[in-house]
């Protein structure tokens, strides 16, 4: 893709979209956001007036919100496995039918490439390091419709669209719509608190990455050429960077050099993964340039100047149900037509 190309970011005001979207500007890509905004708009007020905005669900939206669009990177979802679970039929509506309609209205607007973020938790529980060849196995709602977007999508791709998925690790660190019920996240904000880390379990497996790494991938995938990553899956990381909850709050715990780590035993969490990101670093050259200590750190130091708080818009599934709370049919309620935002 050539400076100048416009590329449509769903999802494009939430944790990793608002880290992204700097980036594609300063890269040289004009960016339009399509994004419902249930987390507001501040995360994108220091570039607000360098990019267009629109408020709009990815479930009716209309085609026009993708015209002219050289490239759509997806991200629109119900955002992790507990927010997939509130509403396991609504889960599916947003993250697998809402997404196969976005790359088939990209693809019918004439977008030549579209990106889906996916995860790693499609593998589920797995004994061993697995990588995009083993067969995943879903355990919750939220990786089910994954996977199922996945299929949906790529059989859209053809000789003039590109369709490439991006299986992500767990995310961590400092972000503009800042999260607090990511693992390391959460960790470090214990540790800022009251200096003492609770481990749920310890001994599953996630495979770590870096918010801003991970956004880095995204625009690698826009900038090789399509043959490249034509219906490719990759999964985004490092191999290195596979680590037991228990080594996560390790972590943590030597950014400050002091606090407790507590062990919680009767938590229960079934899902446990090691994976392989061998081909994302051979084919594209992507390795990532942040480890777990580095975005504790930043979040620590976010967190001691006040530049962060903890509130409830920081834990996706506590802001849904505020939002449930005060309008039980927010998120059902439609959007009949694109609403472009001014600055």
């Amino acid at each position: 893709m050539a400076a100048g190309e416009l590329v449509v970011v769903t999802g494009g005001a939430g944790y990793l979209g608002s880290v992204m979207v700097p980036m594609l500007l300063d890269a040289g890509y004009r960016v339009r956001i399509v994004d419902r905004f249930f987390f507001g708009e501040e995360p994108l007020a220091a570039i607000r007036d360098r990019i267009e905005m629109i408020r709009a669900d990815t479930r009716w939206c209309p085609p026009s919100v993708y015209e002219d669009a050289h490239a759509v990177i997806d991200l629109a979802s119900l955002s992790n496995d507990p927010a997939g679970e509130l509403d396991p039929e609504r889960t599916r509506e947003i993250n697998f039918r809402a997404r196969v309609r976005t790359a088939t209205l990209a693809k019918a607007a004439g977008a030549k490439r579209y990106v889906l973020a996916s995860s790693c938790s499609v593998y589920g529980f797995q004994n061993g390091i697995v990588d995009e060849d083993a067969t995943p196995a879903p355990i919750t709602t939220y990786a089910e419709s994954s996977l199922q977007a996945e299929g949906g999508v790529l059989a859209l791709g053809d000789g003039t669209f590109s369709v490439t998925v991006l299986r992500q690790g767990t995310l961590y660190g400092l972000s503009p719509r800042m999260r607090f019920d990511l693992v390391v996240n959460v960790m470090t904000l214990d540790l800022h608190r009251g200096g003492v880390i609770t481990v749920r379990g310890g001994e599953q497996w996630r495979p770590l990455i870096h918010v801003a790494d991970s956004a880095r991938a995204f625009l690698t995938v826009l900038a090789v050429p399509r043959e490249k990553v034509a219906g490719v899956v990759f999964n985004v990381g490092g191999t290195e960077h596979n680590f037991t909850v228990a080594d996560i709050a390790a972590q943590v715990r030597s950014t400050t050099g002091s606090g407790d780590i507590v062990a919680d035993k009767t938590a229960v969490d079934t899902r446990s993964y090691r994976v392989s990101f061998d081909k994302i670093r051979r084919v594209l050259g992507f390795v990532p340039e942040k480890q777990p200590r580095d975005g504790a750190q930043e979040i620590l130091d976010a967190l001691a100047s006040g530049a962060v708080a903890d509130s409830v818009e920081k834990r996706t599934i506590d802001r849904y149900k505020l939002l449930l709370s005060r309008e039980p049919d927010i998120l059902d309620r439609k959007f009949e037509f694109a609403e472009t935002l001014t600055a």
